[in-house]
């Protein structure tokens, strides 16, 4: 009788050891390896080679014909602009997202969506049950015929309908739930994961049916799996925002079809997700004017301009170490901004708690949000409001100059648009402006954070 083996996989990266190790050799991380049996292998002929997966010929480039290739819409507009114009015929999709932030949400919004323009679709879930879902589907307002909701753990059972009933999309939510027969280990399990997510791409592959498989994230916000599983799959979407709020952001993270630099935006209602198509009125819909410590930033989410909602509150720490706090935007980089006002303006921080919020769980991930934090610290700590026409950008170098940002035309156009008529703008930006697209404002070009901080302030 062939002997049972035993191996350790790290559930960070996927890293195979024969032997338990505390901190795994690959990623460095510690108490990551997790135990998997392997099944003894029947033997085989000398030089013989099991083959897996359909049998292909190679085919010349030209002769290669497109003619099924064509992008499904979802009829989801702001999904469909992350996804690069729409589903890829053959495409395995990953969502993933914080706990409750919408995910199931939004795909049985998808489902139904390519229902009723695509064609039938099914839907595996291995957490509901099919009254669960019928509940929410009524909740959303949705009535779909050609929506079949197949509530089963079993993988195998789900591709087995699937390759029934051809349908337009296949949805398994989520992968961690998910069993597969032949392989070894539990549901969430690193052997289980790493089959299924090969089983789906199998299919997808062999059939041209899009896949969207839902994947839970840790507590780190990685997806919870072998980080293998990103690289398999075709897309990588990120559902973002905070539940308190209700903004929700679509990013993608990996697109073999399309670009990388697309966001989705989504608003929570009772009714489910709806479409973002203006998120710069949402976000300054509740802004008081003529408050000190609020500066409104143009900034760029992937592609799109958007106008964001910046506010600072300093005042008098009565800690040994004064505080800093910072509310969507990268901590690290409000220490430097904060370091750059002392050495260059000479204002007086080390007494000051200082707290930076970003309104409406917006997350500042450029350098364009520099100069309206900047701002918006010396607007708090001098307790002068700014202009509430003004709009602010600029990258902050670390000797006070502020330097160009990318795509400043398109932030100015969006800034217009909103009924801004004032901008500050970095001097090396000016020879891309058109004058002509902003008749009716003034636009106040700066090099430094001295000339900036004069701009803002004076009538």
């Amino acid at each position: 009788m062939a002997k049972v083996k035993t191996r350790y996989v790290c559930a960070n990266c996927g890293s195979v050891s024969s032997r338990w190790l505390g901190r795994c050799p690959q990623c460095g991380e510690w108490n990551t390896m997790t135990e998997e049996t392997l099944q003894p292998e029947a033997p085989r002929k000398a030089g013989s080679m099991q083959r897996t997966g359909t049998e292909t010929r190679p085919a010349a480039l030209t002769d290669i014909t497109m003619e099924d290739m064509s992008r499904l819409e979802t009829g989801i507009g702001e999904l469909d602009r992350v996804l690069g114009g729409g589903l890829v015929p053959g495409a395995l999709i990953l969502l993933s997202g914080d706990p409750g932030i919408g995910k199931s949400t939004l795909v049985l919004q998808m489902a139904a969506a390519v229902c009723k323009k695509q064609g039938a679709v099914l839907y595996g879930s291995g957490e509901e049950s099919q009254g669960q879902i019928k509940l929410r589907a009524e909740r959303l307002g949705i009535v779909a015929p050609d929506l079949f909701i197949q509530a089963d753990t079993s993988l195998d059972a789900v591709l087995h309908e699937a390759e029934r009933r051809k349908p337009r999309l296949l949805i398994v939510d989520s992968i961690q739930t998910m069993y597969c027969q032949d392989a070894d280990g539990t549901p969430g399990s690193m052997g289980q994961i790493r089959e299924g997510t090969a089983r789906l791409m199998t299919f997808a592959k062999t059939t041209n049916i899009p896949v969207v498989v839902i994947g839970h994230v840790t507590k780190e916000g990685a997806i919870a799996g072998p980080r293998m599983m990103e690289h398999m799959v075709d897309v990588v979407l990120y559902f973002e925002g905070d539940r308190q709020y209700q903004f929700r952001i679509l990013r993608g993270i990996k697109n073999r079809f399309g670009s990388t630099n697309e966001s989705g935006m989504f608003t929570m209602t009772e009714e489910g997700l709806s479409e973002l198509a203006n998120p710069s009125q949402l976000l300054l819909a509740e802004r008081s004017a003529h408050q000190a410590g609020s500066v409104i930033a143009a900034v760029m989410d992937g592609q799109r301009p958007m106008l964001g909602e910046i506010q600072a509150l300093t005042s008098h720490s009565v800690f040994a170490v004064p505080r800093r706090t910072a509310s969507g935007m990268d901590y690290n980089r409000l220490i430097i901004l904060l370091a750059v006002l002392e050495k260059r303006i000479g204002l007086n921080l080390g007494t000051q708690d200082v707290y930076i919020n970003v309104v409406g769980g917006l997350r500042l991930t450029g350098t364009a949000a520099d100069l309206p934090v900047i701002l918006a610290v010396v607007s708090s700590f001098k307790d002068i409001p700014m202009d509430e026409h003004t709009v602010v950008m600029g990258e902050v170098g670390l000797t006070g100059d502020i330097r160009r940002v990318p795509q400043a035309d398109r932030r100015l156009k969006e800034a217009a648009k909103m009924g801004f008529t004032r901008f500050i703008v970095p001097r090396g930006n000016m020879s891309e402006l058109k004058r002509d697209n902003f008749p009716d404002c003034r636009i106040i070009p700066v090099v430094s954070i001295r000339d900036a901080i004069t701009a803002a302030f004076s009538s």
